[in-house]
């Protein structure tokens, strides 16, 4: 068998049940889910630092303008007052979705990975507006990540389309889904799709910084099979985090998925936003390159390159032109670090910044090289070109990959001559 046996139900319609996970900041490009959309899957894009993405791929001007606005501010520790305009944001979510849906061509889905933990110096209303312009803006589906704000679905209950999108949510726990599922009951509007994280999985994780091993995807995966067939709910469960091959997937539909979310091996495509030269990184990483840390301002451990330049920052915070993580008031622990490191450094020294990270600023210039644990294998996937680097594939390639191989084999990509 293969995955192409398979096909996810979903309101009524039918995808392959391949999804690329949603990549921030602008890793999971317009481009790259289009293709999954193409193929008949589910392709996601993120809004995190919408602003930011917009001014990179439309030449529009959100992040100079709000930087302009705060200039005053910029060498103040005190950031309780750089807000985001809340129009604005509207705005750049809108043109970049319009932007992104406008190139479908296939008969899949264009969903949006929703990071809740951009509080953005004022959650509520800043989540509020990202999801209801991005279903003003035609987007498919709403996947809720990074948090788990009971409210959201608040939030967007009087919008025309809250029964209409597709609303799932990314939950590494049973307890989590059962939380999330009391409030979801008493609005009367159950999610559509579930995506159960792994502890392999890249970027933030669900779990501790200490104990993520001691958990497991497929153990998880049962758990929250077993839970939804006592409550009696028929709702598709997505498994994700170190599924590597076709065959991985198979194990998953089998067991009773509804379809599987894979985003590691589509980080070094050439539909992905990565430049070519941090790619040639993720290609190269070893095992023992991939560490998680606590370098991330919203608490949640992450994994990442041990090489990532944004463990070594020491940069002043870029709260007046980004802030997307600045909690409600204006606070935000690499401020903290910063200012602390900034006050204890002696004459002559250079500021070095400790346990924390400006990750707006890291994501934003690809410094930040978030990655699930398989990336290590990455290398099993393209060809080791003649100058000692590697072909960059194409999404397509690997969708087809996942889609149609068997007994875990992987194809490589056709070679192609040296630029």
């Amino acid at each position: 068998m293969n995955v192409d046996n398979f096909r996810l139900q979903l309101g009524g319609k039918e995808y392959v049940p391949i999804i690329i996970g949603g990549m921030g900041v602008n890793i999971s490009t317009t481009e790259l889910a289009l293709v999954a959309e193409k193929l008949g899957g589910i392709g996601h894009i993120s809004d995190a630092e919408n602003g930011y993405v917009c001014d990179r791929i439309l030449k529009t001007s959100f992040v100079s303008q709000k930087r302009k606005k705060y200039a005053e501010f910029i060498n103040n520790p005190d950031k309780s007052e750089v807000l985001f305009d809340l129009e604005e944001v509207a705005k750049a979510q809108k043109l970049y979705i319009e932007h992104t849906v406008s190139k479908k061509t296939g008969k899949g889905a264009i969903f949006l990975n929703c990071m809740e933990k951009l509080t953005m110096n004022n959650a509520s209303e800043t989540l509020k507006v990202r999801l209801s312009a991005a279903m003003d803006a035609g987007i498919d589906g709403l996947t809720l990540a990074a948090g788990l704000n009971l409210r959201t679905l608040d939030l967007i209950q009087d919008h025309p389309r809250f029964r209409d999108v597709k609303i799932g949510l990314i939950i590494s726990s049973v307890r989590a889904l059962s939380i999330f599922l009391k409030r979801a009951v008493r609005l009367n509007r159950l999610p559509d799709y579930i995506i159960v994280e792994g502890p392999l999985a890249g970027g933030h994780l669900g779990f501790g910084p200490d104990d993520w091993h001691t958990f497991d995807l497929k153990t998880i995966f049962i758990e929250v099979l077993d839970f939804m067939k006592k409550e009696k709910l028929n709702i598709p469960v997505i498994p994700a985090g170190g599924i590597f091959t076709g065959t991985d997937a198979v194990d998953y539909l089998r067991m009773g998925a509804g379809a599987v979310q894979v985003a590691t091996r589509f980080t070094i495509t050439k539909e992905s936003g990565l430049p070519n030269e941090v790619k040639q990184h993720y290609l190269n990483a070893r095992e023992e390159d991939i560490v998680i840390n606590m370098a991330s301002t919203t608490g949640y451990p992450m994994r990442m390159l041990i090489n990532s330049p944004t463990l070594r920052y020491a940069i002043k915070p870029n709260c007046e032109g980004l802030g997307y993580l600045l909690e409600n008031g204006g606070k935000c622990s690499y401020i903290d670090a910063y200012y602390t490191a900034l006050a204890e450094r002696k004459p002559g020294e250079p500021i070095v910044v400790k346990e924390k990270t400006c990750l707006c600023t890291g994501m934003a210039n690809y410094d930040c090289w978030t990655c699930g644990h398989t990336t290590y294998r990455l290398k099993e996937t393209t060809n080791r070109l003649d100058n000692g680097k590697w072909q960059i594939p194409k999404a397509e390639d690997i969708f087809l990959d996942y889609q149609f191989s068997r007994d875990h084999a992987i194809r490589l990509p056709e070679p192609e001559p040296l630029a």
